[in-house]
């Protein structure tokens, strides 16, 4: 005698129905992510195809904007300047920033918390406040080092002048922004497995040897993240030299960055569609060196 089993009603799933809840989740940064980004993109590319003429008022001219920045002068000498910043600055701060979190790391450094909340505590000063602070240093006839010249009857060279600004700005930058990147650095060498250091142990590698083969490699990932945000943090510079221009107003010029120099041509030439112009190449230029950055990291740490 068979037994049959009683039939169970077969589910139909519908296919054809969208769910909508993973979206209603999302819509929120969504909105908020199309109105402080992609709007403001927008409009900026907009802003660019236009100019306003003597006659005629505002008036499409396409691509007569990027071409004129193109051909600026001011604009190549802004951005080479941040170019040497960047190419000189950023090493720099990461090789310091690398070599205090292997410091604070290495568990040889007597009141590492200390340290380590040290560091970081200068990226809490607000970038006008560090950069004032630092200006009244820097000051050769009130600051610091005029202080230095008349006491010890020296002549130091003054951090504002044309030989100098550029390092003088990098000084305050690398101050601000090391113990960011050390904290970066800390947070992916204290995830890194201990199994590794065991088995360093067990082959007799020193601490040398564990910083080049197990430490480095390990955080490669997190140097290309400092890196990508210290390349885009050097070509938005701004508030450093905006600052200094009012102590240093024959070093630093209404051109000493591409960002310095489309916030003059806006608010002060009121140029806004020339401004918009420059803005949108610096964009462009900062993602692809970005890119680039990105790219030779992760090759490199492919075997």
């Amino acid at each position: 005698m068979t037994v049959t089993s009683p039939s169970r009603p077969v589910q139909v799933i519908r296919r054809d129905r969208r769910n909508w809840t993973g979206w209603a989740f999302v819509a929120p940064f969504l909105a908020v992510f199309a109105l402080v980004l992609v709007a403001p993109v927008v409009y900026s590319i907009g802003l660019s195809l236009f100019r306003d003429q003597l006659i005629g008022g505002t008036s499409f001219v396409g691509l007569q904007n990027y071409l004129e920045a193109a051909a600026d002068p001011k604009f190549w000498d802004a951005f080479g300047r941040v170019l040497i910043f960047l190419i000189v600055q950023v090493p720099i701060m990461l090789v310091i920033a690398l070599a205090a979190a292997l410091a604070i790391d290495s568990a040889r450094l007597h009141l590492s918390s200390f340290f380590r909340i040290s560091l970081f505590l200068p990226y809490a000063v607000p970038a006008v406040v560090a950069t004032l602070m630092w200006g009244f240093i820097y000051g050769t006839r009130f600051g610091l080092v005029g202080n230095l010249n008349t006491f010890f009857g020296i002549e130091l060279p003054a951090p504002l002048s044309g030989s100098w600004v550029l390092a003088s700005i990098g000084n305050i930058v690398t101050w601000e922004f090391v113990g960011y990147n050390m904290l970066i650095f800390y947070s992916a060498l204290r995830i890194i497995p201990t199994d590794l250091y065991e088995a360093a142990a067990l082959d007799g590698a020193g601490a040398g040897r564990v910083i080049r083969h197990i430490k480095i490699p390990a955080i490669r990932g997190a140097i290309i993240i400092a890196a990508i945000f210290s390349v885009i943090g050097s070509f938005q510079l701004f508030n450093e030299p905006s600052i200094l221009q009012a102590l240093a107003p024959n070093t630093i010029s209404t051109y000493f960055t591409p960002n310095l120099y489309a916030y003059n041509l806006s608010f002060a030439g009121q140029q806004y569609n020339y401004s918009a112009a420059i803005a949108i190449i610096m964009g462009l230029i900062t993602m692809l060196i970005a890119y680039v950055v990105q790219l030779s990291g992760s090759r490199k740490g492919v075997k």
